[in-house]
């Protein structure tokens, strides 16, 4: 394809850019990641929740994990900050029965001490002493983090100064001191590098877009060198390749 024709289906993705709740399906097979943590997730989080316990998904995004887990929605509370999301929430998790609060995680949360069995939270913030705060004793907590390199190797080949890590102390070694200084014993700590594949550069545009904290002013125009670089890779490799950089982290409140 003729230079030209790329940087328009370039401008085309970046206009596209849009996400609602945690939803990459407009890049859905055009891009790969988390196919080979040495985890799952939602497995483990179901290994630990009994139908009579009261649980709380801190930073739900659009509820689509919430929801999975199929937990009865009178014990289900949820939180989220982001606006469009927020609006999402009301609209899908309300109805159900859900206890849906606008919450941001730096702040203190609307819920009371000890009302919780499981807290999860997946890809959001975190408040460690919070979180002991509104756990029951003996309460879990469960967390898979989006760690500090995460996706480093695309932002090193689309930007010519590229920015730094938007949250460098995000290693499961700090998490776990910061845990245990707050009162919980480490049931189990994990960090992951894991590939990340782009089979064309409009995904990578469009993906970059919707991250802005990773990608910061990240536009076609301001990065065209860089989205070169990564065409190149493309017709040589036949994709994009960088590192997610993933850690799992159980804990407990200690009574």
């Amino acid at each position: 394809m003729k230079k030209e024709n790329l940087v328009k289906q370039w401008y085309k993705e970046e206009r596209q850019a849009n996400i609602h709740g945690w939803d990459f399906s407009h890049i859905q097979y055009r891009y790969e990641e988390e196919k080979d943590l040495p985890w799952d997730y939602k497995n483990i989080v179901k290994s630990y929740i009994k139908k009579d316990d009261e649980i709380l998904d801190l930073d739900t995004g659009g509820g689509e994990f919430l929801l999975s887990l199929h937990h009865p929605y009178s014990k289900t509370s949820a939180t989220e900050a982001y606006p469009p999301n927020v609006a999402l929430c009301k609209k899908i998790l309300l109805p159900l029965g859900i206890h849906f609060k606008e919450a941001d995680l730096k702040e203190a949360l609307p819920f009371d001490d000890n009302q919780f069995d499981i807290v999860i939270n997946r890809h959001g913030s975190i408040n460690e002493k919070e979180i002991y705060r509104i756990l029951k004793p003996n309460g879990i907590f469960i967390t898979e983090q989006v760690g500090a390199e995460n996706d480093r190797g695309m932002v090193e080949l689309v930007y010519e100064n590229p920015p730094k890590l938007p949250y460098p102390e995000e290693y499961i070694a700090i998490a776990k001191e910061k845990f245990k200084s707050a009162g919980f014993s480490i049931l189990h700590a994990q960090e992951a590098f894991r590939p990340i594949y782009f089979y064309d550069v409009g995904a990578l545009v469009w993906f970059a877009k919707v991250l802005p904290w990773e990608f910061s002013n990240f536009s076609v125009k301001n990065n065209l060198k860089g989205l070169y670089k990564a065409q190149k890779q493309l017709e040589r490799k036949g994709f994009v390749e960088a590192q997610i950089h993933r850690y799992l982290l159980i804990a407990k409140k200690q009574k």
